[in-house]
């Protein structure tokens, strides 16, 4: 029977770079969809809450809640890519998006509106964890980082047009913000039928159960946490007993799930994969690049928006110097990778630059010219791209083929959950600094107390405030965001340390697939050692096929 397996194996040896480019054109466009549902919306938000009747507390939610549904599900959407068809899948994951932004794009209040994002994290979720797997498996560690570049640029695209299409759409009278939701369908349903027709992939059928009772202890244990993370503060005091249910809650099921997942024969989280000291630091890394990027940079729209008061499409263009900073990086650290075999200095001086761009950041007010943001944007941007690919890359080259999906999830999965906690631990900051600054200014004008339409917590709407608080809230604005970026810039110095710790090993020149193959057939060279992360392959039967 093994007979005809060979070829099918032996194939993506011989696949030319077009052949790749072919592949990947499908994976490219879904990636570009899932990062357009993040930053579509970025520069329409303040209008979509201020239109809503919304607080700056839902604000915070309706980017939080994608973030939680995407952060939850990465680890089961990564075991099932070590299981079954790697391509239905993502076209399952492109179609729970469709889903989740007609919804959104029909929302008549914030409720709906956040339920449709939970709904677009889910189909993220499959994305995030599975673009990364298939580029693994048709493409060998040491020629990765020339297509990293490709997915970065893909990134870059996604993230500069996603704003810039969101302010135009809101700011065209006839379509307005509810196409920032429906913009990104045909785009999903391109990337469906795209896949269908050049992603061929072999399929190995392993007969194993899932762990539905760990994956389900994982994402309650997960979300109850990040629940808590996002209402103290706003919704209750973080001295509570809504904060003691919650995180003890939490614990309790996250220990639980250590529990099953340490005696179950397919752990939807590996636990033996954490032996592997490269894993185990960058996922450290991830984490901390998480909470920093994600949470140093999710209210940069608002602060343009609001601070500097510029319009969401101006706004979009702002965002282009570390947006540029980021392509030039990851592209240009990529090539070089590719031709050198050597990746761990991009990690280093990618920890460095991020800390810097951070910590310049922290500077930034409502009088801060923008020549100097950009500066500060594109220094954050190049440590970004040094540090988010080349972080998987080091993790997939160092783990056995059949731990390839657990590994790629787990580094998704806490990128993800430090995204997730920096948004709203940050958020909570930005909006207890805004109404503490607002406050003060009030007061030293002489106004009253929760005068304007800033009362009560609410994102102000600009246009309808007098000359003299809009000046108070711009400033006020503009000194809470530097202040986040500060408490943002020591996460990334952690990343940093972490990094410096990860020990350089050359890369592979095998494909995830041949190499798949070969430890099947025990003639593979996987790093010893690490065989208990992958223990399931041990006592299951497999059958490969095409799809």
């Amino acid at each position: 029977m093994k007979t005809p397996e060979a070829p099918v194996e032996a194939s993506p040896a011989a696949m030319s770079d077009r052949q790749i480019l072919q592949a990947m054109s499908g994976l490219m466009a879904g990636m570009f969809v899932s990062i357009l549902a993040g930053t579509v919306v970025a520069n329409a938000l303040p209008r979509i809450i201020a239109d809503l009747g919304a607080s700056q507390s839902s604000y915070t939610w309706v980017v939080t809640a994608e973030l939680l549904a995407m952060t939850a599900t990465v680890p089961l959407w990564g075991k099932l890519s070590d299981l079954y068809n790697q391509k239905l899948l993502l076209q399952i994951s492109l179609g729970l998006f469709v889903v989740g932004s007609l919804l959104a794009g029909f929302s008549h209040d914030v409720s709906l509106l956040i339920f449709s994002r939970v709904a677009q994290g889910i189909g993220a979720g499959g994305l995030t964890a599975l673009a990364q797997v298939v580029m693994a498996a048709i493409i060998p560690p040491r020629r990765l980082g020339k297509y990293a570049g490709i997915f970065g640029a893909v990134f870059a695209v996604g993230t500069v047009a996603g704003p810039l299409i969101g302010g135009v759409l809101v700011d065209t009278s006839w379509l307005g913000w509810r196409w920032c939701f429906f913009v990104g369908v045909p785009f999903a349903l391109l990337a469906i039928v795209l896949l269908q027709l050049t992603l061929k992939l072999p399929v190995r059928r392993r007969e194993a159960k899932i762990d539905y009772l760990g994956a389900f202890l994982i994402v309650a244990g997960v979300c109850a946490l990040l629940i808590w993370v996002s209402l103290a503060g706003n919704s209750f005091d973080w001295a509570s007993w809504q904060t003691a249910a919650l995180t003890g809650g939490g614990l309790v099921l996250l220990a639980a799930a250590v529990f099953v997942e340490s005696r179950v024969p397919e752990p939807i989280i590996p636990l033996g994969i954490f032996r592997n000291r490269t894993v185990a630091l960058a996922t450290v890394a991830s984490l901390f690049v998480g909470l920093a990027m994600f949470g140093g940079t999710v209210f940069l729209s608002q602060y343009f928006q609001i601070s500097l008061g510029k319009s969401p499409t101006v706004a979009g263009l702002m965002s282009l110097p570390m947006i540029l900073g980021l392509l030039v990086s990851s592209t240009v650290a990529g090539q070089i990778i590719s031709k050198t075999g050597r990746w761990k200095a991009y990690l280093v001086a990618g920890g460095i630059t991020m800390t810097a761009g951070l910590g310049l950041l922290s500077t930034i007010g409502s009088d801060t010219s923008f020549g100097l943001t950009s500066v500060y944007m594109a220094v954050m941007g190049i440590g970004v791209g040094m540090l988010m690919q080349n972080l998987v890359l080091a993790a997939q080259n160092d783990v056995q083929a059949t731990e390839l999906g657990a590994a790629t999830s787990v580094l998704s999965f806490f990128r993800s959950l430090g995204g997730t906690i920096g948004t709203s631990v940050l958020g909570a900051i930005l909006a207890s600094r805004v109404a503490t600054e607002m406050s003060k200014g009030l007061a030293e004008a002489g106004v009253p107390a929760g005068a304007g339409a800033a009362g009560g917590g609410a994102v102000p709407d600009m246009a309808t405030l007098p000359a003299p608080i809009r000046e108070i809230v711009e400033h006020a604005y503009g000194v809470a965001t530097g202040e986040i970026f500060l408490v943002a810039a020591p996460f990334a110095f952690l990343a940093f340390l972490a990094v410096l710790f990860i020990k350089e090993k050359p890369l592979k020149t095998t494909s995830g697939m041949q190499r798949l193959a070969e430890e099947a057939d025990g003639t593979g060279q996987g790093d010893a050692g690490q065989g208990a992360a992958g223990q399931g392959g041990a006592d299951s039967s497999s059958r490969t096929t095409v799809s």
